[in-house]
């Protein structure tokens, strides 16, 4: 169910975002993160905490925006492993976390945000500009919805 948005939520009420691509329903940001390029943000736009607060029709819509950029990340990024998550522990507001994620960044095989497992693990992730993400994700979320 949706809940009134709080005046305290960074997602409803961002700051500054690299925003790759929206619609009406959600929104997708690159996280500026030097250890993890390619790092994006699904964001649903009403302030809800979990994706059973969605309709059916919201939950694949959803869902298909994940998967599209989970593609346009594989094709644009070539990672080893990509990592989803959905926590909203800190921030109870519906947000997905995709991670291009290689053998030899600073944390692998462990999360992101655990303990770091080598000092300055480079990636391997090719230079990667907005606008060709962006259109990457254009095209993975055309395919995504016309099928």
């Amino acid at each position: 169910m949706p809940h009134s948005a709080p005046k305290d939520c960074p997602l409803c009420f961002p700051e500054r975002e690299t925003v790759l691509w929206q619609d009406a329903s959600c929104r997708v940001i690159r996280v500026d993160d030097a250890d993890y390029p390619g790092y994006c943000r699904l964001i649903w736009n009403t302030h809800v905490a979990e994706m059973s607060d969605l309709s059916t029709a919201d939950q694949r819509h959803c869902f298909n925006i994940l998967m599209a950029v989970e593609v346009a990340l594989r094709e644009c990024y070539r990672p080893d492993k990509i990592n989803l998550a959905s926590f909203g522990n800190v921030v109870p507001h519906l947000h997905w976390h995709l991670i291009p994620r290689y053998t030899e960044d600073r944390h692998f095989p462990h999360p992101v945000w655990g303990q770091a497992q080598r000092r300055g693990g480079v990636s391997p992730a090719p230079a990667v500009d907005d606008a060709h993400l962006a259109g990457a994700l254009r095209n993975a979320i055309a395919e995504r919805l016309s099928g």
